[in-house]
C-alpha cells in the first residue's frame, strides 16, 4: 500500500499496473479484499447504475450513471448516446453539473439543440447537403439552410442506442451501439457505430468511437457537450479561459461552410495558442466573428502525426477552479460559444442564456467530403473508423 494524491492505494502483481485508491488505509484493506473476492463494487462504490428514463416512440430509453472514487459522475442516456449531466467538484469540494442538460427525456424528444449528444453520421456541416463519392452523387437532408448539419433531420442524436455496461476496480464503462441503415439521411452503406464512455479514477472520461460500413461513406462522430465550468447556466462563459493547440483555423462563408483554405491564427481574435479569456475579443469586428455571431469555427490541431492522441484544448474557470483538458486523435476542433442559445424563437434554446456554454467538438473538418485538401473523412469498406477523445478534469486552488 502507498499514499497517492491524498489517497491510499494498492497495486498487486495479479493486476499488474491496476491500482485501487480510497481515502484511508482501512478502506484500502477493504478494496484489496474485494479485489481478491472478485467484487466489482470494491470499497462499496457502485461505479455503474441504470434506471428507466422514458420512451422514445416504441423504444425504452435507459439512463446510466458512471461514477469514480473522487465523486465525479457522468449520466448518459441511450437516446442519442447523450451525456445529460457531468458532475465534478469545484475548489471547495462542491460537486455540480458542468454541462447543459435536462433531467427528463421530453425536452430532448422536442428537439433540444444537440445538448451532450453523439452526433453523426457526419458531425458539423456538409455544403449544399450533397457530396460525390466514387463517381456517384448523394443528396442529404437540408436541415441547416442549404446545408446538412450533424447528420440531418434524424441524425444519431435522435436514435435509441443499445447499451452494455461494465466496470472493474478503476473504471466505469458504458458501450453503446447503433446500426444506421444504408440510405439513412442519404448516406451510403449500412454503418455499425459504437461509442464507449470510460470514467476512470484518474478523473478522466474517455470517449472512443468505432464504426464499420458495408460501403464507402463519410463518417465523422463527436460529442456535442455544452460546458459551463461555473455550473451556473445563468452565467455566461465569457470569463472562462481557453487554450487551443492550433496555429490555423478554417475560415467560413455566410452559411458557415469552410472556404477550403487554412488561415493563420496569429494576429487575429482566433489566436488561443496561449490561454485567453473567451470574451476578451468575441465582439471584435472581424469578418469571421460577424459571420459566426461569435466563435463557431473549426481549428486545425497541431499533430506530430495523423491520428496521434494529443492535446487539443484546455478550458478553465478561474472562479470555480475547475478545468477540463481535451485530448484527441481527431484532426480538428470546433469551438462554439453558444451564440444561438437564449434565442427569441421560443424553442428550447431559450431555456439557457446566450453564451452560457461552450462546445469543444473534436472532429474531422466540416465539409471534408467536398474539400479534397482537408484530411479525408471517408471510411472504406473493410476499414474500421476509430477515434478517441479524453476529457481530464482538474481543480485548481
Amino acid at each position: 500500500m502507498a499514499t497517492y494524491d491524498r489517497y491510499t492505494c494498492i497495486t498487486t502483481k495479479r493486476w499488474g499496473k491496476l491500482r485501487a485508491c480510497t481515502h484511508s488505509t482501512v478502506g484500502a484493506v477493504a478494496l484489496l479484499a474485494a479485489m481478491l473476492s472478485g467484487s466489482s463494487q470494491a470499497g462499496g462504490l457502485q461505479r455503474v447504475q441504470s434506471s428507466p428514463f422514458g420512451r422514445a416512440g416504441d423504444r425504452d430509453v435507459q439512463l446510466y450513471t458512471l461514477a469514480n472514487i473522487h465523486g465525479i459522475q457522468v449520466q448518459v442516456m441511450t437516446y442519442g448516446a447523450t451525456i445529460i449531466a457531468l458532475k465534478t467538484p469545484d475548489r471547495s469540494g462542491q460537486v455540480q453539473n458542468i454541462v447543459l442538460g435536462f433531467d427528463s427525456l421530453e425536452p430532448y424528444l422536442a428537439g433540444v439543440p444537440y445538448l451532450g449528444a453523439t452526433v453523426g453520421r457526419y458531425a458539423n456541416r456538409i455544403a449544399n447537403a450533397r457530396f460525390t463519392l466514387n463517381g456517384r452523387s448523394y443528396q442529404l437532408d437540408k436541415n441547416d439552410g442549404p446545408n446538412t448539419l450533424h447528420g440531418g433531420f434524424q441524425g444519431f442524436d435522435k436514435r435509441v442506442w443499445k447499451a452494455e455496461a461494465g466496470e472493474d476496480h478503476r473504471v466505469a464503462r458504458l458501450r453503446l451501439n447503433y446500426v444506421s441503415a444504408a440510405g439513412e439521411g442519404g448516406f451510403p452503406g449500412e454503418l455499425t457505430a459504437h461509442v464507449t464512455y470510460e470514467l476512470s479514477d484518474d478523473d478522466a472520461l474517455m470517449i472512443e468511437y468505432q464504426a464499420v460500413s458495408t460501403e464507402a461513406t463519410p463518417v465523422n462522430l463527436t460529442n456535442h457537450a455544452y460546458f459551463n465550468l461555473a455550473a451556473d447556466p445563468q452565467q455566461t462563459i465569457l470569463d472562462h479561459r481557453l487554450m487551443i493547440n492550433a496555429d490555423r483555423f478554417t475560415p467560413v462563408d455566410a452559411t458557415l461552410i469552410p472556404l477550403g483554405n487554412l488561415q493563420a491564427v496569429a494576429g487575429t481574435p482566433f489566436d488561443f495558442r496561449k490561454p485567453k479569456v473567451i470574451g476578451s475579443r468575441i465582439e471584435n469586428d472581424a469578418l469571421q466573428l460577424r459571420l459566426g455571431h461569435g466563435y463557431d469555427h473549426n481549428f486545425a490541431l497541431k499533430k506530430p502525426r495523423a491520428g496521434a492522441l494529443t492535446l487539443a484544448a484546455v478550458l478553465s474557470d478561474p472562479a470555480s477552479g475547475r478545468s477540463v483538458e481535451v485530448r484527441t486523435t481527431q484532426p480538428g476542433l470546433q469551438f462554439y460559444t453558444g451564440n444561438f442559445l437564449g434565442g427569441s424563437s421560443g424553442g428550447l434554446e431559450a431555456s439557457f442564456k446566450r453564451r452560457s456554454a461552450v462546445c469543444l467538438e473534436t472532429q474531422h473538418f466540416p465539409d471534408s467530403p467536398n474539400q479534397p485538401s482537408f484530411p479525408s473523412a471517408i471510411l472504406q469498406r473493410g476499414q474500421t473508423y476509430s477515434e478517441i477523445t479524453t476529457w481530464k478534469f482538474r481543480v485548481h486552488k
